[in-house]
């Protein structure tokens, strides 16, 4: 692992003499590019065979719960989730949990991987409380499926970030989280150092983070710390900002379990909480807890947020996976979010999903 830091960081070098975005600028401008696609879901968890397989989809299938809308996630030129856990066929918990009633570890079987390739997934995020719950063993094998797989990832303190090429256009990935063996959403100075360096090499970077309070009573962004079972969960609202100032193009957070508001600022596009995506055992999909938003985001070659749109899936004890919802409550419940929490908007959101300048 060490030896693939050594690597980024000469890749980084060699691209060092190139502007900020310079990869993004025609010398022809009467050349148009075509926008680019970025989907964003929230958290995944395929299932647990901890503390008992019983806590696994039916018929031992992963691919199941992604089904309905998988198709749509391979669509977008760059999908990105969050990988609330780790893949792990056998191993003890890292972590002590006297009740596993109450408290909650996740080890998905290695096998179930493929499911997230299948479906799409470009780059991940590894940076929230649960992705350490079997310890390296867990972190290092996951990595390694992760590579075979071709799908990027980020926000721990091993692999911090990611840079990769896809359709001529150079992403910039980096994720961070309150959670130890994580980069630490808390450390501003610090995660701006790193989007700088994504900024000054990249095309196009996209920005994770796992924070903010859980539940329903905790939707809105308050624009001030939170804190939950008392640690501190960052500023969201404070962090986004900066990353973009920083110069970070597209921002997806999630960690409260819930669909927060969304925002544009300076053109760029931050989702504070996209909530329980495709979480099949062990995590609240009721109410509220199970609407699973889909974005689907046009930016330009800058990165410039142009258009978007809300699908609005949904999961429950009764389904099998995540669904498209007839009755669009993601939605609506985003739309309202962000009229409350950010009546300064600079976008509107339809009755269908679609994320508009006013």
């Amino acid at each position: 692992m060490k030896k693939d830091i050594v690597l980024i960081h000469v890749f980084l070098l060699l691209f060092s003499y190139l502007p900020a975005k310079a990869c993004a600028v025609w010398p022809d401008s009467t050349i148009i590019r075509k926008p680019i696609v970025i989907a964003g879901v929230g958290d995944i968890m395929l299932g647990t065979s901890f503390p008992s397989t019983s806590f696994l989809p039916p018929h031992d299938n992963p691919f199941l719960l992604l089904e309905e809308l998988a198709d749509t996630l391979a669509s977008a030129d760059i999908t990105f989730g969050n990988l609330e856990g780790s893949f792990l066929d056998k191993g003890d918990p890292a972590k002590k949990c006297r009740d596993t009633t109450i408290c909650y570890l996740f080890r998905m079987p290695e096998r179930y991987a493929g499911a997230l390739r299948s479906s799409g997934f470009d780059i991940l995020s590894l940076a929230n409380n649960h992705f350490g719950d079997f310890g390296y063993a867990s972190r290092k094998k996951t990595m390694k499926l992760l590579d075979s797989l071709g799908i990027k990832y980020a926000g721990l303190l091993e692999h911090s970030y990611s840079i990769f090429l896809k359709d001529s256009v150079l992403y910039g990935f980096c994720a961070f989280a309150p959670n130890a063996g994580t980069v630490n959403i808390n450390d501003i100075e610090i995660a701006e150092r790193l989007v700088r360096l994504l900024a000054d090499t990249c095309d196009i970077v996209i920005v994770s983070f796992h924070g903010g309070s859980e539940g329903t009573e905790y939707q809105h962004v308050i624009r001030n710390n939170e804190m939950f079972y008392g640690e501190s969960r960052g500023d969201v609202y404070k962090f986004a900002h900066r990353m973009i100032d920083a110069g970070a193009d597209v921002i997806f957070g999630h960690g409260p379990h819930v669909p927060r508001a969304i925002e544009v600022y300076n053109e760029r596009f931050i989702a504070y909480s996209l909530g329980n995506f495709c979480t099949y055992s062990r995590i609240n999909k009721s109410g509220t807890g199970g609407l699973a938003p889909l974005i689907m985001l046009n930016v330009d070659s800058l990165g410039r947020f142009l258009s978007g749109r809300i699908i609005p899936g949904y999961q429950s004890y009764m389904t099998q996976g995540v669904k498209i919802d007839p009755d669009k409550k993601a939605i609506f419940k985003i739309r309202n979010l962000t009229e409350t929490d950010f009546p300064e908007s600079v976008i509107k959101i339809s009755d269908n999903g679609n994320i508009t300048y006013k």
